[in-house]
């Protein structure tokens, strides 16, 4: 009696699979060797492209290559290019040998409220200079040994945007975003553990400063039989972002305090009680509840102004990836002409005034919009489409957020 053939990984005999592939010594079933691809290609001896630091931009042209994408914010825009071509200038000079004068890393904390464009400023650069970047929100962090996720994820995170190539990510940038939800609760030290707040500011120390962490390759908790891969953090470049909701009246508070004397009330006239954010100082965050050693790892600080209405109708339609020109295209796609007129753009840019969202909330404005018609139009034979403000009017007024709009003038 033949002896019946098995696959030699998985041990089923020909019966059992679709196909069996017979080699010289052994053989593979057809989902074996599926799987077998399907580790190669995600096998992190896939080599990533290093970022180039020889053609390392200018400031002044990293900044024109974010106004192609982010509408206003000029101060932000100056403060983040800067700091960002003098850490990768640094890092020029360590692989060239230069050690005259050691340079420190100059990480970066962005203050700003909600959709004015810090998540956006940090994307777009790390696109510009192809370097490794990542997302991480600071909120799932807590104490290692606590529900949540250890601060060793943020950088499980940015080693699998470079296939887990340390020395690749070792160029990285890590965008860690709701840095204001991890303050501490209060002034006064606690007796009881704050795992989610000063705790996570204290684990996050040694990863700013610069230090070779142990990172678990797919995230989650430690544990000792795990591998581990080292990451050397003094190279990477962390950028913080935060709304810090109520840091004004802690600023307007520090600037009162400090009006003392007989221009006082001259002092007084000259603030700004419309954008309070450019006065921020380090003492503020300090005074808001981030411990100060972080604040002192942290000593790029930056502002995003407020969205007054001209940036948010520039926003609509001027960026290369514009909200508009995107659904354009998305309709160019099925052979449809889509144009919006004057009157109804400036309708998206009133309702996202009124909902308070920044420009997150013209997205939100428009997809309700534009949800029937591109339920309705692919199934027609229509190949022209013009939304005016009369139309976006009908849409609203069929969605949610018309409830919510009444809402909030009650």
């Amino acid at each position: 009696m033949a002896k019946k053939r098995q696959c030699s990984f998985c041990g089923r005999d020909e019966s059992e699979v679709r196909m069996l592939i017979t080699g010289l010594n052994g053989n593979i079933c057809d989902d074996c060797a599926r799987q077998a691809h399907d580790i190669v290609v995600g096998s992190p001896m896939q080599t990533t492209p290093e970022f180039n630091l020889k053609n390392l931009p200018k400031p002044k042209e990293i900044k024109e290559f974010l106004d192609q994408y982010v509408i206003g914010q000029d101060e932000a825009k100056k403060t983040l290019s800067v700091a960002v071509y003098n850490h990768y200038k640094r890092l020029k000079n360590i692989s060239e040998g230069h050690d005259d004068v050691e340079l420190e890393k100059s990480n970066i904390i962005m203050v700003g409220n909600t959709g004015t464009g810090k998540t956006l400023l940090a994307r777009t650069i790390a696109k510009m200079l192809v370097v490794p970047f990542t997302i991480v929100d600071a909120t799932v962090l807590t104490e290692a040994g606590y529900v949540g996720e250890d601060v060793e994820s943020l950088l499980s995170r940015l080693l699998q945007e470079c296939n887990y190539d340390p020395k690749v990510a070792e160029t990285g940038i890590v965008f860690i975003d709701e840095i204001d939800k991890i303050a501490r609760k209060g002034d006064n030290p606690s007796i009881t553990r704050d795992v989610s707040g000063e705790g996570v500011q204290q684990g996050l120390l040694k990863l700013l400063e610069g230090s070779v962490i142990n990172v678990p390759p797919y995230g989650g908790r430690k544990h000792p039989e795990q591998q581990f891969i080292q990451v050397d953090t003094k190279n990477i470049l962390f950028i913080c972002g935060g709304a810090f909701d109520g840091i004004e009246k802690r600023i307007a508070n520090r600037l009162n305090t400090n009006v003392v004397g007989f221009d006082a009330v001259e002092k007084s006239a000259r603030v700004d009680k419309g954008n309070m954010l450019q006065y921020i100082a380090p003492m503020d965050l300090k005074a808001f509840g981030l411990i100060p050693e972080i604040v002192g790892r942290l000593p790029i600080l930056t502002y995003l102004k407020p969205l007054d209405r001209l940036a948010l109708r520039d926003i609509l339609t001027e960026p290369k990836n514009s909200i508009i020109r995107q659904y354009i295209y998305l309709f160019k796609l099925d052979g449809v002409d889509l144009s919006f007129t004057d009157d109804a753009l400036d309708f998206i840019v009133d309702k996202a005034i009124e909902y308070k969202l920044g420009a997150r909330g013209l997205r939100s404005i428009v997809e309700s919009i534009m949800t029937e018609p591109m339920f309705e139009v692919p199934s027609t034979e229509q190949k022209k489409l013009v939304v005016d403000k009369e139309f976006a009017k009908k849409q609203i007024e069929k969605t949610n957020l018309n409830i919510l709009s009444r809402q909030m003038s009650e």
